[in-house]
């Protein structure tokens, strides 16, 4: 019965985050600074095959990250979970501003939450769905372990793409990674659990995790955008994760 339950409010809460367009995407934002209004009013340009796939398997890891994070909120009730799955909704309606410009299949649908369509995403999902649930601790290092994750597929990514969309897009859903991995990270150390890197090399790592929380819009080229140099959106905030 309680997973029933729990099954019924992951997907109460999944809607709750999926914006108007009906799915994982949601409408334009109401800001210049905006992702999905930024994405509309680059240039279209032709993409590769590379950046085809990266952008349509990227949708399915937000939306893998998103979904992990609703049931670690509900099984753990750590204000972390929340706030970042709210973040990973945001990366998802960017991403999809992606997929609908260039008119791409949506890998997401309307699949709900631990449905996927990359059989490799949904068996890592069942995976950290399975860690997160033995302890508080686990289940932030499954957090952590999915920004790490994310981080080193973007840093694939990115120099592959050459799209200026595309790029923003990227750079953009990195610094989000990266400020998460601080999130969790922070969060670990102050609980006395360590973290050691399986995807990021430890120099990379290193360098995240000690570096300042980034806020703003970057470009392309990852600079800041004028006039987008605002709160950097919810992400837990370093140290922020009791509960709620």
């Amino acid at each position: 019965m309680r997973r029933i339950l729990t099954s019924l409010l992951i997907v109460a809460l999944a809607a709750s985050f999926t914006l108007a367009r009906g799915g994982p995407g949601g409408g334009p934002g109401n800001s210049a600074c905006d992702l999905p209004s930024i994405v509309k009013d680059l240039p279209y340009e032709e993409l590769s095959a590379a950046e085809r796939d990266g952008v349509i398997y990227m949708i399915e890891e937000e939306k893998l990250a998103r979904d992990v994070y609703l049931a670690m909120d509900d099984l753990w009730g750590l204000r972390v979970f929340r706030n970042i799955a709210r973040a990973e909704q945001s990366h998802m309606d960017a991403v999809f501003s992606l997929i609908e410009k260039y008119g791409l299949p949506d890998p997401v649908g309307d699949n709900g939450p631990g449905e996927f369509t990359n059989p490799d995403l949904a068996a890592l999902y069942n995976q950290l769905i399975e860690q997160g649930s033995q302890s508080i601790n686990d289940a932030l290092l499954v957090g952590a372990t999915i920004e790490d994750m994310d981080i080193s597929d973007l840093q694939v990514d990115l120099p592959e793409a050459d799209n200026e969309d595309v790029r923003t897009v990227y750079q953009n859903l990195m610094k989000g990674s990266r400020n998460h991995l601080r999130s969790f990270y922070d969060l670990l150390q102050s609980n006395g659990v360590d973290y050691t890197p399986q995807y990021l090399s430890q120099a990379d790592f290193d360098a995240i995790v000690s570096s300042p929380k980034e806020r703003g819009m970057l470009d392309a080229d990852g600079n800041p955008m004028p006039g987008c140099s605002g709160p950097a959106g919810r992400g837990g905030g370093r140290g922020r994760g009791g509960r709620r």
